[in-house]
């Protein structure tokens, strides 16, 4: 009699592969993706779209005119001259905003009593409207001599009505509200110092520029980045300083790219030629920003 074979019966779970119990990933940033792309992918779009039209901004009226418009920014003057107005301004607030940025943290980072409310006191600046930091600086910039800035240093300048001195007088105000923003930066990184590299300087008779010169400025590489990334994107597009102080005056000493593409839309009604000064600051912003990142991220590797 031939023995009775016992199979024993194969669990569900083994039969089948079972499917995943957890959600995947992707769901949880789907709104967020579907806002994003409603607010921010479908108007950036549109807006390369107008650039090669000849649209006023209202109604549908409108049609393909191909190259147009970047054909008569190349032969606008008051265009060519706000990025040369742009490219000055950004070079002048990069280097000034995070020298001052450094200094403040280096200031602030030491061993004082009222380290922390100077650290307040010097990003309070950072957290006002530069609509009213704008209004702020018209007030110091007042060209009578006994007012302002002038009745202080004993001078008799027109800071914003002077065509040789107001570009650098809105730089002047841009520095002011944003140092403290670098300084919080430059703090990160020299948090992040150890100070047993600083001792055994010490030790080896590295006096205090030495020591910033061969340990602590190597360290701030990543916050270097970081500060000059922010500050040179926060240049090139520059607009509310600079509208609600001189609104590109006097003439157009103080036009910059932003302003010349609000005026050329809100004010002369031509919004497919704003859109294309629009994709070339865009375009001009991501190159510079993709060169800069290359050349710090490599000297990060390098330190």
């Amino acid at each position: 009699m031939t023995p009775l074979t016992v199979r024993r019966a194969r669990p569900a779970s083994a039969a089948r592969p079972r499917r995943s119990a957890t959600t995947p990933p992707w769901l949880f940033a789907a709104p967020a993706l579907a806002v994003y792309a409603l607010v921010v992918l479908y108007p950036a779009i549109s807006g390369v779209v107008y650039a090669f039209t000849d649209w006023s901004g209202i109604g549908e009226d409108w049609s393909f005119v191909g190259l147009a418009n970047f054909r008569t920014l190349l032969g606008d003057e008051q265009a060519m001259g706000s990025i040369g107005n742009t490219l000055l301004l950004t070079l002048a607030v990069v280097a000034v905003q995070n020298g001052v940025g450094l200094l403040l943290a280096l200031g602030v980072h030491a061993k004082l009593k009222s380290r922390a409310l100077l650290r307040v006191v010097f990003f309070a600046p950072v957290v006002v409207s530069p609509v009213m930091v704008a209004f702020l600086w018209k007030y110091i910039y007042n060209p009578d001599p006994e007012a302002g800035l002038n009745g202080l240093l004993g001078l008799h300048v027109d800071w914003l009505g002077d065509s040789s001195v107001a570009l650098w007088s809105i730089a002047g105000m841009v520095v002011w509200q944003y140092a403290g923003y670098s300084m919080v930066i430059f703090l990160a990184g020299l948090e992040g110092v150890p100070k047993e590299l600083h001792e055994a300087a010490m030790i080896d008779g590295a006096g205090t520029f030495q020591r910033f010169r061969y340990v602590t400025w190597p360290l701030l590489a990543p916050a270097v980045t970081i500060n000059l990334m922010l500050s040179t994107i926060g240049g090139l597009k520059l607009f509310d300083q600079v509208f609600a102080a001189t609104n590109g005056g006097p003439g157009y000493a103080t036009e910059t790219l932003s302003t010349v593409l609000y005026k050329q839309a809100f004010v002369f009604g031509k919004f497919g030629y704003s859109t294309a000064v629009a994709l070339v600051l865009a375009l001009f912003v991501a190159a510079v920003s993709l060169i800069q990142v290359s050349y710090l991220r490599g000297r990060e590797v390098s330190v």
